[in-house]
């Protein structure tokens, strides 16, 4: 819906919700499926949320900030790595013995992808575009979220147009494996 948040206030209330899955999952007890459970919470947001910045913020910061195409390439790089560790946590049971392992290894991942698009990227982001541009965009984040896919799939396209005509296909079909497994509920 229009009149939300700006894009910038959007992600970072995204980083905030994943931070909060990650104390959760560390609280729960080892091996549990109650681990398995959260796991598939931060795996479906960390997707959603990679697959908009994939397609609307990383385009707005080859656009408008000098040096974007960098910045915006190490930002993919990033989402690539993510999603190789989300693709092998989604595979194994709570009660492996690289699942924990694998966790901690994403979080510090993601810890340090969130320090840098918060203390680097939005910074520029803001001084580079008005206030209008940072509440379109944030507009299309949360339309691309609503119908992005929900697993992780490293090897699909991160760049349009590939990641726009694939997404919402792969997003259909995500949605429905989760609801026929009873997964993110």
């Amino acid at each position: 819906m229009p009149g939300h948040d700006n894009v910038i206030t959007e992600l970072i209330t995204d980083h905030r919700e994943v931070e909060e899955m990650f104390a959760r999952f560390d609280k729960a007890v080892p091996g549990s499926d109650d681990r398995k459970g959260i796991a598939d919470e931060f795996t479906i947001e960390l997707v959603r949320h990679s697959v908009a910045e994939e397609e609307h913020l990383y385009p707005a910061v080859r656009r408008h900030i000098p040096g974007g195409d960098a910045l915006a390439d190490r930002e993919i790089e990033d989402h690539t790595t993510v999603e190789k560790l989300l693709k092998q946590i989604e595979q194994l049971r709570p009660d492996a013995a690289s699942f924990d392992e694998l966790v901690a290894t994403l979080q510090q991942e993601v810890a340090a992808h969130v320090r840098d698009e918060e203390n680097n990227l939005f910074p520029r982001l803001r001084e580079a575009c008005d206030d209008q541009e940072l509440l379109d965009l944030g507009d299309k984040i949360r339309s691309a979220k609503k119908i992005a896919p929900t697993r992780p799939h490293p090897h699909a396209p991160s760049t349009p147009p590939g990641n726009k005509l694939l997404g919402p296909g792969t997003g259909l079909v995500d949605r429905v494996r989760d609801y026929l497994a009873g997964r993110g509920r």
